[in-house]
């Protein structure tokens, strides 16, 4: 008898918390920032997933460089990456900033980079300095600010990434489309592969549009992705997250917070 009394209170007891923990359709209790930035580099620092992504992603590159190595080219070959999440991993930042419960800033990245500190991706630093080996030309585009060069310098050096030197390095300048440095390289080069975080990093055809033009763009362009464009991932930040706030006077924590709910199906 008193087992039965104390599983029917422990089968009441579970019914009524049931009842009192049903998961709400009210999405105003997540809060996508600034949290989501850390649970982004929670995985892009912890996940050993996230490790096999960079590693597949870099394996691919060097397996498309030697086919093209096998081709006869009228310019010499060249690669151009990005930096940020491609060849370096910027998760202590947005980290620092959840927990201060903050978001990005020009004034906070500057600080952040000027420490020199960042580790290198999976996979990154073996690539280049393979395809460096080979022959090839390396640039790095990046739209890190004119005032980060020199950080930017030490720290690719910091991990003996090769190329890596002022006449390699193309920082933002008046407008955040790389198209118009990869054309540099493109005049003297015959560029073999792009690398980056962001479809930016690939083609102007993904700057400057919404959310759907972009996967438009993607689908259209998918032959390209593991044969020439070579995407690494980041959870944690990007153009993918910019697109969402477009036309919405999203600035605000609160305010990106709610455009991000809203987008949630």
């Amino acid at each position: 008898m008193r087992y039965f009394l104390s599983v029917c209170g422990l089968a009441i007891s579970a019914i009524l918390f049931s009842a009192c923990h049903q998961p709400s359709d009210n999405k105003s209790n997540l809060n996508l920032q600034p949290a989501g930035e850390a649970w982004g580099a929670l995985y892009q620092q912890r996940a050993a997933e996230y490790k096999a992504l960079a590693f597949q992603a870099y394996n691919i590159a060097q397996l498309r460089l030697d086919q093209q190595l096998k081709i006869k080219s009228k310019k010499p070959l060249s690669i151009i990456t990005d930096i940020d999440e491609t060849v370096l991993d910027n998760s202590p930042y947005f980290v620092a900033l959840a927990k201060r419960g903050e978001i990005y800033s020009d004034s906070s990245w500057v600080k952040w980079t000027a420490k020199v500190k960042c580790d290198t991706v999976p996979g990154a630093a073996h690539f280049l300095k393979y395809a460096a080996g080979k022959g090839l030309t390396i640039f790095y585009i990046t739209n890190r600010f004119e005032q980060e060069r020199l950080p930017t310098l030490k720290n690719l050096n910091k991990w003996g990434l090769p190329q890596a030197e002022s006449a390699h390095l193309f920082l933002m300048n008046s407008d955040d489309s790389k198209e118009s440095r990869r054309l540099l390289v493109q005049k003297k080069y015959n560029i073999v592969l792009l690398l980056g975080d962001s479809l930016g990093d690939f083609d102007k055809f993904f700057d400057h549009l919404s959310d759907n033009e972009r996967t438009a763009h993607t689908q259209q362009m998918a032959a390209l992705f593991g044969a020439k464009f070579i995407v690494l991932p980041n959870a944690m930040y990007g153009t993918w997250e910019d697109v969402l706030y477009k036309d919405k006077n999203a600035n605000s924590i609160q305010l990106k917070n709610q455009v991000l709910l809203n987008d949630l199906k």
